[in-house]
């Protein structure tokens, strides 16, 4: 076991030597004879690759009849791949994901020129991703020789993932953390949270919620763009979020919506999975939680409307869309980020969510707080429900404050 483990270290330690030479000594003796495909961008939302126990394909869903479209139909899971599956096959499958793409079967051992997925190979469109599958194929290595990109990291065969933008600093409640974060699948623990909270396996899988490694591990919502994994949001069971430094900020299930003619925005990852449960699949979530209060000040330029930039990263998108259900919380921030955002998406074709009464004051929180209460029927019913957003009384939202203080969903 100690010999092993001295060999695995001396392979890290060899292949971060000899990875730049490598590269240079690739770069001038292969000349690109062919066209390549410079689009990683073609893949549909929806995978299906067997992952070991945690599969990316995506489940079967029991979807209600209702007026409101689903964006994605499920496809029936595809067969999981034996046991004795050779590790080098499911590394590719799992780097097929990333986008890493090999134009060969990757050989344990041996170093391959390949095109970023992050930078395109930058101005030139080099080769400038060095790959090395260690000899024993149990996980393989990566890093952009581009100055600009530096994209690096390494894929397990076991499940897990770990890559540099996630070693970066990330703010957690006033302090920080610094130590570099490896993504594996949901352990039993955190199954039972979400099980608890009315979340199912299938859900989990389709939307590739996975966990931090280590003693106490944290919720890891994936956020995919095209596909292809762009950050984490990172949360525990007590409730402390945190994402790393510098992350561009993206709606939670943006692929989801690719061809929808109607969608539902909800507040937070958790009301996302749960609206799924309800048979609705064209739900997107904020990735920041809500403001205070309304602004007072009138909407900002786009360019300088920096707390809604994810809602203008993806405007053609959204531009499509005729229908927007406004799916927020029922408190007073909750509240405020729907008017927020109707005032950017246009009142005219927003709709609003008022969640029922839990008792003679007060309504029920949010989608997840009614799916475990009430149940999926109640949820789907209180979606189906929505009002125009124009026909609704808003004075009670108070227009005040600005937007520099932001509540994090439950």
């Amino acid at each position: 076991m100690f010999k092993k483990e001295k060999n695995s270290k001396k392979a890290d330690m060899a292949a971060s030597i000899l990875l730049p030479i490598v590269l240079q000594i690739r770069r001038i003796q292969m000349p690109m004879k062919t066209p390549f495909n410079f689009n990683f961008n073609h893949r549909p939302a929806i995978f299906s690759h067997p992952l070991n126990n945690f599969s990316f394909s995506s489940p079967s869903l029991p979807l209600y009849p209702t007026r409101l479209s689903c964006a994605l139909s499920p496809t029936p899971p595809s067969p999981s791949p034996s046991p004795s599956a050779p590790p080098v096959k499911v590394l590719m499958e799992k780097m097929d994901l990333i986008g890493i793409v090999c134009d060969e079967q990757c050989t344990p051992g041996k170093y391959y020129c390949l095109l970023c997925p992050k930078c395109k190979g930058g101005r030139l469109m080099e080769r400038s991703l060095s790959l090395h599958v260690i000899p024993t194929g149990d996980f393989a290595m990566w890093r952009c020789f581009q100055s600009e990109c530096g994209w690096a990291g390494r894929i397990f065969a076991d499940g897990r993932l770990a890559f540099n933008e996630f070693s970066r600093t990330a703010k957690l409640f006033g302090g920080t953390v610094k130590k570099s974060l490896i993504l594996e699948p949901l352990g039993d623990e955190l199954i039972t949270y979400f099980s608890k909270r009315m979340i199912s396996q299938e859900t989990l899988k389709r939307n590739v919620v996975m966990q931090t490694a280590g003693r106490q591990a944290a919720i890891a919502f994936t956020y995919r763009q095209n596909g292809q994994l762009v950050g984490c949001k990172y949360r525990t069971i007590n409730k402390k979020f945190w994402q790393a430094k510098g992350t561009e900020k993206l709606f939670y299930g943006i692929d989801d919506i690719n061809d929808a003619d109607e969608l539902i925005i909800v507040e937070g990852e958790m009301d996302k999975l749960s609206v799924e449960e309800a048979g609705f699949l064209n739900c997107i979530s904020v990735p920041g939680g809500a403001p205070n209060k309304v602004s007072t000040n009138a909407v900002a330029s786009i360019q300088k409307d920096t707390a809604y930039q994810y809602l203008w990263s993806c405007k053609d998108l959204l531009d499509k869309v005729p229908r927007v259900i406004l799916a927020t919380d029922s408190d007073e921030p909750g509240q405020a980020l729907a008017e927020e955002l109707a005032l950017r998406l246009g009142k005219h074709r927003c709709w609003r969510v008022d969640w029922p009464y839990k008792d003679d004051f007060n309504r029920f929180k949010d989608a997840n707080e009614i799916l475990m209460q009430l149940g999926a029927d109640a949820l789907k019913k209180a979606i189906e429900d929505a009002k125009s957003y124009q026909l609704c009384d808003t004075d009670h939202i108070q227009v005040e404050g600005d937007l520099e203080s932001f509540h994090e969903p439950s």
